[in-house]
């Protein structure tokens, strides 16, 4: 069974509280992703999203100098690189996230993405769940 560690991302980009939602959403678009982590010494201690900078930050008015920590998404779900891709995709569908940082010894060292899921043969179809309950609760939402 495949582990998470032979799938996640690893070399992920990340903020610091001492960053701005400018500087994260430049970061975004050089890195071609939709959500940076923010670290404070080296541990997570939450994530921005595209959707975090639009419905918290743009929609409400903020300037670009607003911090991160104002509009970061800090009710944070982490899994570790030990655990299965099954595991993984579990978690993922249970909490209703995209994306899950990954730590080891209290420090980020990857995320994976349900894209990432996906790509892998053994967790298609958990894949495939995650994604559908993802999507059911955003339905459910509107």
């Amino acid at each position: 069974m495949k582990k998470v560690s032979d799938i996640m991302t690893r070399d992920v980009d990340f903020v610091t509280p001492l960053d701005n939602v400018y500087e994260v959403a430049v970061k975004m678009k050089e890195d071609n992703v939709g959500v940076i982590p923010v670290c404070e010494n080296d541990q997570v201690i939450g994530v921005i999203t595209d959707r975090d900078i639009v419905i918290r930050g743009v929609s409400e008015k903020r300037p670009g100098s607003t911090k991160v920590t104002d509009i970061m998404s800090d009710d944070l779900y982490t899994g570790s690189p030990d655990m299965s891709v099954q595991e993984a995709s579990e978690l993922m569908a249970e909490k209703q996230i995209r994306r899950l940082p990954i730590v080891e010894n209290n420090k980020m060292v990857g995320i994976i993405s349900l894209g990432d899921l996906s790509l892998t043969k053994e967790s298609d179809n958990s894949a495939g769940h995650a994604l559908s309950e993802v999507s059911e609760q955003r339905d459910q939402l509107q």
